[in-house]
Formats: C-alpha cells, structure tokens, sequence
C-alpha cells in the first residue's frame, strides 16, 4: 500500500480576500473551504480575523471597483 503524503494547503492572503467576496456573496464556508481543500476552521480563522488580518479591508475594496 502506496500512500503519498502532501503537504497541506495553507490559505494565501489572497486566498483570503476571495474568501471573503465569497462569504458575503452568500457561499457557506465548508463549500468555500472544500474549494480550496482546506479544513472549513481556516475559513472560519479569516472571517473571524485570527488569521490574515487585513484582508477583510482589501476585499471590500476590491468589491467597490
């Protein structure tokens, strides 16, 4: 039995910004997570803001260009 182990996917900052274009678009975080293959907790670590603080601003930015 082969098992091939790969490194897990950490969320970019601008993973981060379209997480939150998607959130407010109405996608629910586990499908957004599943998007990126990531434990729905990273997602859930954005829209809290424990992890990429900032990034909340620079997609709201982004949503009024």
């Amino acid at each position: 039995m082969i098992t091939s182990k790969r490194k897990p996917y950490h969320l970019s900052f601008d993973d981060a910004v379209h997480v939150w274009l998607r959130h407010w678009n109405g996608e629910f975080q586990h499908r957004i997570a599943a998007s990126y293959d990531v434990n729905p907790g990273r997602v859930n670590d954005v829209i809290k803001e424990r992890k990429h603080f900032g990034s909340r601003t620079e997609a709201a930015k982004r949503l009024s260009l």
